[in-house]
């Protein structure tokens, strides 16, 4: 059943309060579609925390599965340590190898992609297409990051793939679970357009999911978090109001943690502060090794960031 921009933008209008409702309605209907052979993606990340807290006040005993890829900050794994029923899947090649095998993942998922195609293209067609995009105008290789073409490394989209994807999907297929994901519209217009052509609960995919948050905000997610109380792993600090007039929250540690190495959207980071530049701060090791072991500093150089 295919949504409107309109009816996912009233829907963000909500009120926390309803947006709760409405996510635990999705969170029941999935849960009694497949008899509970359902899991929760748990990634240790603040909005997969609030996913799994409220799926486990609806069902306590749901399982809760955490993809231990490497790339996590030391203390989003232990706060995973401290949460009972949850599985530990491992992928089967280390980021080392990923951007050796497949190439650095840069500036966003899509753009990575294209260049790519571009890169490996078998005729002129798909050449063209990465280039100047499809009749629609889309698809193409963004003007400010052409030159990325002949960049002197391999780049790729395929790290989120290797590392998450496919170990979630290898548990899908052994144990028949189909998964419950935080992931929210906001964050991406690929999120924004799968949530328009499914909505939360995509139960004719290809590869059935639920995404019950999709119409959240990050306001909604550190809103929660604040009135239960609820915690967090530590590299986030505390959730605190900021502005004196404007209610609104931020975290004082990590805004958001993922991939501690990935270089998506770093672009779009105030260059003076960014994710690189808080973990040399904060874990001087890690720095280290994603700088020089991974030659991260080559990349971020030449993408002159």
């Amino acid at each position: 059943m295919k949504h409107s921009n309109t009816e996912l933008q009233q829907k963000q209008g909500l009120p926390l309060e309803l947006k709760i409702i409405i996510t635990q309605q999705r969170i029941k209907s999935w849960y009694e579609h497949y008899r509970g052979d359902v899991y929760i993606s748990f990634s240790g990340g603040k909005d997969s925390t609030v996913l799994l807290d409220i799926a486990r006040k609806l069902y306590p005993n749901i399982k809760a599965v955490f993809i231990d890829t490497g790339l996590e900050y030391p203390e989003v794994r232990d706060f995973v340590k401290t949460f009972d029923n949850v599985e530990w899947l491992k992928p089967k090649m280390n980021f080392k190898k990923v951007l050796e095998h497949y190439g650095y993942p840069v500036v966003s998922k899509e753009q990575s992609q294209y260049i790519q195609q571009y890169r490996n293209a078998k005729s002129e067609k798909t050449k063209e297409t990465r280039l100047k995009g499809n009749k629609y105008g889309r698809g193409k290789i963004s003007d400010k990051w052409k030159y990325l073409i002949n960049a002197p490394f391999k780049i790729s989209d395929q790290c989120c793939n290797v590392m998450k994807k496919n170990p979630a999907k290898e548990f899908e297929k052994l144990t028949g679970l189909k998964p419950i994901i935080a992931t929210m519209t906001e964050e991406s217009e690929l999120r924004k357009s799968q949530w328009l052509q499914s909505g939360c609960n995509a139960f004719d995919a290809t590869r059935p999911i639920s995404k019950p948050m999709s119409f959240w905000t990050e306001q909604d997610v550190l809103k929660y978090i604040k009135d239960n109380n609820l915690p967090i792993a530590k590299v986030y600090g505390e959730v605190i109001q900021t502005g004196l007039f404007d209610y609104e929250l931020e975290t004082t540690g990590c805004k958001r943690t993922g991939c501690v190495f990935c270089l998506y959207g770093l672009q779009n980071e105030e260059q003076s502060n960014t994710r690189f530049d808080r973990l040399n701060k904060t874990h001087p090791q890690l720095y280290d090794y994603c700088m020089n072991k991974l030659k991260l500093k080559e990349i971020i150089d030449y993408l002159n960031l």
